[in-house]
């Protein structure tokens, strides 16, 4: 990295290079946003440092070796928060979605986050309004970790809305960003950032996206770099849900509606199966075809005759008379003065 710094400052690189880095090649701020990240409790991590997360980056690097030219992976990361970076990501999902999001939405992204987190998944997401906010405070009432990832420097809060939240976060997690201190937040620079979002999750789960949002673009991000996509189904009439939605319909998401599907989309082969609930039993499970139809054939308001019951039901009339007896044993049957009746289960 320091070879390739001083490769720039003498104009010794590719013509892409020269264009994107002419204007400010002969700066150097590196002292300076150290100085800064220190102020307010950030470090600068790069790989080749014990807690460079390489494994939750792989992706980025083999998209770019494909010749993706925007997943190319960062060249260091500024985090701020206690926990340890690798250790943090090494079991993650990402939640993300609509900055405009509807209740159902916000009230869905928190309960996933505080289910992933109660089940030890480290949260990560953009620390936006809606959907992220939501997310990353769920995950922190469980008491989890989560991590946001910011499009701007370390030392500054975005949205100002949320400065509490994220200093939260620092606290109980790590908020990080590959924008050196003092970089404002900008359009490209959010989309540049959703890369990262899609990477550091072993999956990401869309909760809300219209039909053009950023999240759709980090969902795109997410599918372009092998990782598990999900989508959360919303009402058909929503349009927080339609990009979800088309997602679903293109065939590059799976449908989840319970952090158990999450965990298991995502989870280790055969330790986060989702448990299926337990059928409810019936008392009229164990009856063969003509005993149901038999019952079916009594009223509760009213006593019948075993010859109308035999012409409601379609059941021979000796096959009924036989019927009646054992569905009376078994509760579900009761002799009273006009015939018989079915007795509520």
């Amino acid at each position: 990295m320091v070879d390739a710094a001083k490769l720039v400052k003498a104009g010794d690189v590719p013509s892409a290079v020269a264009d994107e880095t002419s204007a400010r090649k002969h700066f150097d701020g590196a002292e300076q946003d150290l100085a800064v990240a220190a102020e307010v409790g950030a470090r600068l991590v790069v790989p080749g440092d014990e807690q460079w997360p390489a494994w939750s980056l792989l992706p980025l690097t083999n998209a770019g070796a494909r010749g993706l030219r925007w997943a190319c992976p960062p060249l260091g990361l500024w985090v701020r928060g206690k926990g340890k970076l690798a250790d943090s990501l090494q079991r993650a999902v990402s939640v993300v979605g609509a900055r405009s999001a509807t209740g159902y939405g916000e009230h869905v992204a928190a309960e996933f986050g505080f289910g992933l987190a109660d089940r030890g998944m480290t949260v990560v997401s953009g620390a936006a309004y809606g959907i992220d906010g939501a997310a990353h405070k769920g995950a922190l009432r469980a008491g989890g970790c989560t991590v946001a990832v910011l499009a701007c420097g370390i030392d500054r809060a975005y949205p100002a809305g949320h400065s509490l939240l994220l200093d939260r976060i620092a606290q109980d997690g790590l908020v990080i960003t590959e924008y050196p201190p003092g970089t404002p937040p900008g359009r490209h620079r959010f989309l540049v950032r959703n890369r990262l979002i899609a990477a550091l999750g072993a999956g990401t789960v869309v909760v809300e996206a219209g039909q053009r949002s950023g999240a759709r673009n980090t969902a795109a991000s997410a599918a372009a770099l092998g990782r598990v996509l999900m989508v959360v189904p919303g009402p058909v009439t929503s349009p927080m849900s339609i990009g979800c939605h088309e997602l679903l319909r293109e065939g590059l998401a799976t449908s989840v509606s319970s952090v158990a599907e999450v965990v298991e989309s995502v989870g280790l082969f055969g330790e986060d199966l989702v448990t299926k609930p337990e059928a409810v039993a019936r008392p009229t499970d164990g009856l063969d075809h003509e005993s149901l139809r038999v019952h079916e054939a009594l009223e509760m308001r009213a006593g019948h005759s075993a010859e109308r019951i035999a012409e409601v039901s379609g059941v021979p009339l000796q096959r009924v008379r036989a019927v009646l007896p054992a569905l009376e044993l078994t509760g579900l049957a009761d002799r009273c003065d006009s015939g018989w009746r079915r007795v509520k289960a």
